[in-house]
């Protein structure tokens, strides 16, 4: 009996792992504007307006791509749980001496946001020093 129980319990956590991909998608679009380069996934992105972009076929992918088209990239997302409803959409950011990477997306009024899944380049630097995080909001 004691197994059963130890089975239905994990078997509920899992449940509840699978939904939570599902939960920090993003129904539409978000915009933002930078003053400075930063890295999204292993692309170098210039200063500029971007726009996130939610992939349709697979809801751990998201494009970043630049208002005008030029530049665009693909960065594999991993959910994140915030206790309460975050008050607005937003971009965070990691900056390691003068290098910036995209962190986070949130959305308004929701508890799930995405992180970007770090790269090897952010990970070595985030061995060698501390982050400054910084966001700006979406529009």
């Amino acid at each position: 009996m004691k197994n059963v129980s130890k089975l239905i319990v994990s078997m509920g956590l899992l449940s509840l792992l699978s939904v939570m991909p599902l939960a920090a998608q993003i129904a539409t679009s978000e915009d933002f504007t930078t003053s400075f380069p930063f890295y999204a996934g292993n692309a170098r992105m210039p200063a500029g307006s971007y726009r996130i972009i939610p992939s349709e076929e697979d809801g751990s992918i998201l494009q970043i791509q630049s208002s005008d088209g030029v530049h665009a990239v693909f960065v594999d997302i991993i959910p994140t749980l915030s206790a309460q409803p975050h008050p607005h959409s937003d971009v965070t950011f990691h900056k390691y001496g003068d290098t910036e990477y995209l962190n986070r997306i949130w959305i308004e009024g929701q508890e799930y946001g995405m992180k970007v899944d770090p790269t090897k380049a952010e990970t070595k630097a985030a061995a060698n020093a501390n982050a400054v995080k910084h966001l700006l909001s979406t529009n």
